[in-house]
């Protein structure tokens, strides 16, 4: 996992009452698009791609790689779970040498309001942390997203700074017990 140093991937599957995170596999390729041609999923996002882009794009085995979780439930997948590095060119950061780990997630339309993100996030935080304790995670949404300000309240995330990005306010956090600088 070079995005991540020495850490083992793919991690064996990880279970709750309800969920499973896994690698992806060729079945969950409809979802995969599903998620992304979305309007609701993309509200927040820069908004849905074409369908047709999408399925001419979307590889067989999609969103396999080192630091995607797809979320499956009784055996379908109904969002993922992402750790990617922030990009050191973007605001919000609380290392001065910046790419932390940044929590991503995605569901499906059908799949919210049932705390399956919450439940999701929860269990890769605690993968993240036990792969590489003592490293920081940081979540940066926009402040008009309610259901996500109240999940990365929920998680634990604290607030570093909010900015201007992609022409909507965003709200930065970090999830660690790492202290942000300033």
């Amino acid at each position: 996992m070079a995005e991540f140093g020495p850490v083992a991937w793919p991690p064996a599957p990880m279970r709750t009452d309800r969920l499973v995170l896994r690698e992806s596999e060729a079945g969950d390729r409809a979802a995969f698009v599903e998620l992304f041609a979305s309007s609701a999923v993309g509200t927040y996002l820069g908004g849905s791609r074409p369908r047709d882009e999408l399925e001419r794009s979307v590889p067989e085995v999609p969103g396999r790689r080192p630091g995607v979780f797809v979320v499956d439930l009784d055996g379908a997948m109904i969002g993922m779970v992402t750790f990617d590095r922030r990009d050191a060119g973007r605001r919000g950061h609380v290392r001065p040498e910046a790419g932390e780990a940044e929590l991503g997630y995605l569901f499906l339309r059908e799949a919210w309001g049932c705390g399956y993100a919450a439940e999701a996030c929860a269990v890769a935080l605690g993968w993240f942390t036990d792969a590489l304790p003592g490293e920081p995670v940081v979540l940066c949404t926009q402040t008009a997203n309610d259901r996500a300000m109240r999940l990365a309240a929920r998680l634990g995330f604290t607030k570093v700074e909010r900015f201007e990005e992609y022409g909507a306010e965003q709200w930065f956090g970090v999830w660690s017990s790492v202290t942000p600088p300033g």
